[in-house]
């Protein structure tokens, strides 16, 4: 067969980490990597944090899965914690990014149809977001990469410029169902919304009774500096989608809503046979024993200041490279004027340092929440040399 045994929708590097050390992973070769990626957001207290490490192992001893047929002391208990801490009434647990916004989507269009307004299933997304990998949501995104070989796309989404109110305010109609939106687009460059334009979508949506929906599973949970973004906005959302950061590394999403959002989610509407097993929500109450105390949001806002500050003092020393840094928390990007993937990839396998690039240009700086002065000292100290023996035409 010429086929790998692993099917290649990946264009994996030659990394292949084995063990992680806090903020660096090891490779099978010995070779220690600084980690800014985090698994794209994932591991947000590092690769060997002792609480999330003795949680898992704990329940692994005691259970790992059962059905949703029965009650879910663990579920109950997470879900609680949840939404004590945010906007949210009530909780759905999913296995993934892409499948809670599914969740987010489903109920979105519940809220109208359970009133019966059948006609009323569409959402207003916006160009450049990034949404997961489903159907649906790449369906909710206006981006042709993502859409290639696997249309028709599904119908009940309508695209619009992002950070553009008026854009947004046009294009509702009898159809409209809600807004789909992140606070900070990850994928499409670390785009921050203006505090205008989200708070103009949360009151157009009071206006026309209209569901205003949060993609915060990449900006959420402690990544931008509070526990979701959508905090720093003076707002509360309807419904919201998160996961990545909120399981440390354990796959692990989940729906949040309002009790008025959610009265269309009754017996029967949705489900999951994994989502919500003891086992995710171990990995779910050892991050929230960390990343909601003020006291680490703090220190998380603090040290992406010392992060911006410094990129910004270091940028003007290679203007043909790097225009400008942007985001909030540790949910960085550095825009470049080239394409960023090479610098990516010259980082990696020439200074040992793991970033992500993104849209715009943008290489995306996603430390683990844990990280100290002594690792952005690293991580300046290996940006400074990989920007110095590099050019947009290759290694010097």
């Amino acid at each position: 067969m010429s086929i790998p045994a692993l099917m290649p929708v990946y264009p994996r590097c030659g990394v292949r980490p084995v063990r992680g050390e806090h903020c660096h992973l090891i490779s099978e070769d010995g070779r220690r990597y600084l980690d800014f990626a985090s698994g794209i957001a994932v591991n947000a207290l590092g690769h060997s944090h002792p609480g999330l490490i003795d949680a898992i192992q704990k329940q692994a001893q005691t259970l790992m899965h059962v059905s949703n047929l029965y009650g879910s002391p663990q579920g109950e208990d997470v879900a609680r914690r949840l939404t004590e801490l945010t906007f949210a009434d009530t909780v759905f647990f999913t296995n993934s990014g892409a499948e809670a916004v599914e969740c987010a989507i489903k109920t979105a269009r519940a809220y109208h149809q359970s009133a019966g307004n059948i006609d009323r299933f569409e959402l207003i997304t916006f160009n450049n977001a990034f949404h997961g990998r489903t159907m649906a949501t790449i369906s909710a995104s206006s981006q042709d990469k993502m859409h290639k070989g696997f249309l028709p796309l599904l119908p009940g989404f309508k695209y619009v410029e992002f950070n553009d109110l008026e854009a947004a305010k046009a294009a509702i109609g009898p159809k409209t169902a809600g807004f789909l939106v992140e606070p900070i687009q990850g994928e499409g460059g670390i785009r921050v919304a203006t505090d205008e334009f989200l708070q103009g979508l949360r009151a157009l949506c009071d206006e026309h009774d209209l569901m205003l929906v949060l993609d915060e599973v990449q900006s959420g949970v402690g990544r931008a500096g509070t526990f979701y973004a959508y905090e720093q906005y003076g707002i509360m959302p309807d419904i919201l989608a998160t996961a990545k950061g909120i399981g440390g590394g354990f796959p692990v999403g989940a729906c949040l809503a309002t009790e008025k959002a959610a009265r269309g989610m009754i017996f029967g509407t949705h489900g999951s046979t994994y989502g919500g097993n003891p086992f995710a929500m171990a990995a779910i109450g050892a991050v929230l024993d960390v990343i909601p105390q003020d006291a680490f949001l703090a220190d998380v806002r603090g040290k992406g200041e010392r992060i911006k500050a410094r990129l910004e003092q270091f940028i003007g020393n290679y203007p043909e490279l790097f225009e400008l840094v942007r985001g909030r928390g540790l949910f960085i990007g550095l825009k470049m004027k080239v394409e960023p993937r090479a610098f990516v990839a010259h980082m990696r396998d020439n200074h040992e340092l793991l970033t992500v690039s993104a849209g715009d240009n943008v290489v995306r700086i996603l430390p683990p929440l844990v990280i100290d002065d002594s690792h952005i000292d690293e991580f300046m100290e290996k940006l400074s040399a990989a920007a110095a023996s590099y050019s947009p035409e290759g290694v010097n």
